[in-house]
């Protein structure tokens, strides 16, 4: 980095989604203050559970329909796998992307329900039920400290929506700001200045520590 000061990591997804990915860079400092929020929201859990096949695009879903008694489950990426699979469904894993969903649920062969969020980057070709919400949160005071302080900051961004709330929080910092963004559709709903980006090569968490890495050498 530019700065002589320690690059920050600035978490800003849901706080277990956030802790998880800290503990894959255990050599960076890094501040917590998530944007969101996962919450529940009422829904009839009635066809969820009986469906013979689920598609799951993030794994908040995943507990919405119940055991998985070894039902279908066509799973974006590779966590949202691993839940599913510890939840006893039986998985077929996409490539990271809501897109590379379609191909499986084309070639399902029983009737497929979509339980997700209330703001959904992508509609799929499939009934949809919304069992949680993403809740807006403030940044805290130690993250609001760190952008107004001197070490860079790199701000790891999962999705198109986590980009604009981290964007608008981030505006008017005096700290020099580093996006590293999933994807690139992720990266175009960043608004704010920055010194620097870097998208990761797969839409996945191992890919984005990768990238934040790579970012980090670049500029040493």
């Amino acid at each position: 980095m530019s700065s002589p000061a320690r690059p920050v990591l600035l978490l800003t997804r849901p706080l277990q989604d956030s802790q998880r990915f800290a503990a894959m860079l255990p050599d960076w400092d890094a501040v917590i203050s998530p944007l969101q929020e996962i919450r529940a929201v009422d829904h009839d859990s009635a066809p969820l559970h009986a469906a013979p096949g689920l598609v799951f695009t993030s794994a908040h879903a995943v507990p919405s329909a119940g055991p998985g008694r070894g039902r279908l489950a066509l799973c974006v990426g590779t966590h949202t796998a691993q839940v599913a699979r510890e939840a006893g469904f039986d998985v077929r894993e996409g490539n990271g992307f809501a897109e590379g969903l379609f191909p499986l649920i084309e070639a399902a062969d029983v009737p497929l329900i979509h339980p997700h969020g209330r703001h959904l980057a992508k509609r799929l070709p499939v009934p949809g039920v919304i069992v949680y919400d993403q809740q807006a949160l403030s940044l805290t005071d130690r993250a609001r400290a760190l952008l107004a302080g001197r070490a860079p900051v790199v701000l790891p961004l999962f999705s198109p929506r986590s980009a604009r709330l981290a964007s608008e929080a981030a505006r008017g910092a005096r700290a020099a700001l580093w996006p590293v963004a999933i994807s690139h559709g992720t990266l175009a709903q960043w608004d704010a200045p920055s010194a620097g980006h870097e998208v990761a090569d797969r839409p996945e968490a191992a890919a984005m520590v990768a990238a934040i890495r790579r970012l980090a050498l670049a500029e040493q």
